[in-house]
């Protein structure tokens, strides 16, 4: 007989719910684990081997339920096996990052949590997290959403010892920042059973082991396996290892298959005017500049010191895209038609160090899809980028003499 240890039930939740004290892996049971519609409302179901620390909240834009674990081994589920309600338009599992697991499911319309409980049965151990939410208006869903407040779920990055030695000196190395794009439980794009996420890293691992052996270059990776790091959290990383330049890889798909080649992007001039002021209200003060403490200063300050830093840096990446432009073709790397772009996007907001975003190719096409999943396919890439930043460095120290001090 199926006995309950522990029951923790939340009516009519108006907070988050908090961790629990639980410790070990804990693994899904499929067959078992729901997402349904329930009433005017949904029932999350999920059937655990063991219980383990969670704790459930909603986001909005877009509405969406999250649970966070310590941690839950996902193998085997699939979004057509968990997800069976009308009131759910999509779920996404995975590693959050080193013993963090993550589970989204994005949500019809507004709703608010009413119940949520882990059951343990003291005979196997084994556990059952049920959650239940019920529409609710839109301020009342604004309301009740947002993480709980707890250091102890903190999902700051801890930063590695050689990547806190690792400082802009005179004379000394570049340091490249290397940002594979998504991962973990933001796969990126996927075609054919390559995904983006998991080539990115392959791409950044490789490109970090050829500067190194060029020389003059310290790479530095914002992740080194398939974990989530949220995009503020990249900057926060390339800004704590003195960063002299950001290099984020990405290889898009698109509905359409003909579309093809690499293309390098730069914030573009309109994103730049309020770049500074979403990072002014978006970060803590002293993780804005590099070697410059704005805490107490007004978003006023921040923004104008951030705008000039800009003026220095926003060229600079410029200079850095048309270099990867013109040396990836000289490599022989497959270009876009366009290959020189320019957008609005949050890697590329930093004001104190020039940072560019590289579309290597695109997984929707064969062709490309192929080069990029090879390791051929990517020496081509590691070869133009290495070249191209050479050639950066050694312009950008011809002009460091005419740089105002």
């Amino acid at each position: 007989m199926r006995r309950m240890l522990l029951a923790m039930v939340c009516a009519a939740l108006a907070s988050p719910v908090l961790p629990q004290d639980f410790s070990g892996l804990a693994r899904l049971d499929v067959a078992q684990s729901q997402v349904r519609d329930a009433g005017t409302g949904i029932a999350v179901t999920l059937y655990l081997s063991q219980a383990v620390p969670y704790r459930v909240f909603t986001l909005e834009e877009p509405a969406r339920l999250v649970l966070d674990f310590r941690e839950v081994d996902f193998r085997g589920a699939s979004r057509a096996a968990l997800l069976n309600a009308d009131g759910a338009v999509d779920l996404r599992f995975g590693a959050l990052r080193p013993g963090w697991s993550r589970l989204v499911i994005d949500l019809a319309g507004p709703m608010v949590v009413t119940e949520a409980g882990m059951a343990v049965d003291t005979l196997d151990g084994t556990a059952d997290l049920r959650v239940l939410l019920r529409a609710a208006s839109a301020a009342e869903f604004a309301a009740a959403s947002g993480a709980p407040p707890d250091p102890d779920w903190d999902l700051g990055v801890d930063l590695p010892a050689a990547l806190e030695a690792v400082g802009q000196q005179e004379d000394g190395p570049v340091v490249v920042v290397i940002d594979p794009g998504h991962g973990g439980i933001d796969p990126g794009a996927e075609r054919a059973g390559v995904i983006e996420a998991d080539v990115m890293l392959q791409l950044a691992l490789e490109l970090s082991e050829a500067l190194a052996r060029a020389g003059g270059f310290a790479p530095v990776l914002t992740r080194e396996a398939d974990i989530f790091v949220p995009l503020a959290e990249r900057m926060t990383l390339a800004r704590a290892a003195n960063a002299d330049v950001l290099l984020s890889l990405h290889a898009d798909a698109l509905d359409e298959t003909t579309t093809r080649g690499a293309s390098v992007y730069t914030l573009s001039a309109e994103a730049q005017d309020q770049a500074s002021e979403r990072m002014a209200e978006r970060h803590d003060r002293g993780d804005l500049l590099a070697g410059v403490d704005l805490s107490g200063q007004d978003d006023t300050v921040a923004t104008v010191l951030m705008d000039l830093a800009r003026l220095e840096t926003g060229p600079s990446a410029e200079r850095l895209a048309q270099s990867i432009v013109t040396s990836l073709g000289d490599a022989g790397a497959r270009m876009n038609s366009r290959p020189r772009r320019e957008a609005q996007l949050a890697v590329l907001n930093a004001a104190d160090f020039p940072s560019v975003l590289i579309e290597v190719g695109f997984l929707s096409n064969d062709t490309d899809r192929a080069l990029i999943a090879s390791a051929e396919g990517r020496a081509v890439i590691v070869a133009g980028l290495v070249q191209a930043l050479q050639r950066w460095r050694a312009d950008e120290e011809a002009r460091a003499p005419l740089i105002r001090q």
